[in-house]
């Protein structure tokens, strides 16, 4: 049974490939209040969105959400929610990251989250996976793969197509799916953590957490979630779903 937790939803208005698709309209709504009432739904004791716009703050009280205006010196939205945590004060509290472009995120999926890093006292942060079926998919560097051990922890997670299969049936390949639960200690020693060069070289900042000794739990989603919105295609799909 899922105990109390925190959703904080980061969300910037200069996102590069589709520019300010928090506030894009989709089904009448803009993206980012699809985003929150998902979330609302998942039962958390406090549900954030933090951002660097004040046209996003403006955008969030038009729909009575609980909003933060952060620092627009952070590079990534994990240092957005740290700050949050910081400001907050929380210190032993379980904390998910709900990305602002996810207006499909399952409330299931968010449950699933923290159950599994509930379950896992050893572990730092939770996060979710899909088997990947498609070669095509197994390929693509926009879709992050992760290869997990006996236990269900990270051993690597990368753009490249791993596990490299030498032979036809190897291990499974599974498609990581970006929503956190952390530890709010564990976030913050994260972030307090200079980039390595291997999170640089993925540009992937779950293994700055890897690199400084922090274990990542996965498990497969109980409910795929649709995808997010990252580009003008997505954009046009989340818009013929709603």
């Amino acid at each position: 049974m899922t105990g109390r937790f925190h959703i904080v939803i980061p969300a910037r208005l200069a996102s590069t490939r589709l520019p300010r698709k928090a506030l894009l309209d989709l089904g009448g709504r803009p993206v980012i209040e699809h985003v929150w009432r998902r979330a609302l739904d998942a039962g958390a004791e406090s549900v954030t969105i933090a951002t660097d716009s004040k046209e996003i703050v403006s955008a969030c009280e038009a729909f009575d959400a609980n909003v933060m205006l952060t620092s627009a010196a952070h590079q990534s939205g994990t240092d957005r929610i740290a700050e949050v945590v910081k400001q907050r004060g929380w210190q032993d509290e379980l904390v998910v990251n709900v990305q602002g472009d996810e207006p499909f995120m399952p409330p299931s999926a968010i449950r699933q989250v923290v159950d599994l890093l509930e379950q896992a006292p050893q572990a730092d942060i939770a996060t979710l996976a899909t088997p990947i079926e498609e070669d095509s998919e197994w390929h693509d560097p926009d879709c992050v793969k992760v290869v997990t051990d006996a236990q269900g922890f990270a051993l690597i997670f990368s753009r490249a197509a791993i596990p490299f299969q030498r032979k036809v049936a190897g291990a499974a390949r599974l498609r990581h799916i970006g929503i956190y639960a952390y530890r709010a200690a564990s976030l913050q020693r994260m972030v307090a953590a200079p980039a390595c060069a291997l999170e640089q070289t993925e540009s992937l900042e779950q293994l700055r957490a890897m690199w400084i000794g922090q274990r990542i739990i996965v498990a497969e989603a109980a409910d795929k979630p649709p995808p997010g919105i990252d580009n003008e295609a997505d954009l046009m799909a989340a818009r013929a779903r709603i």
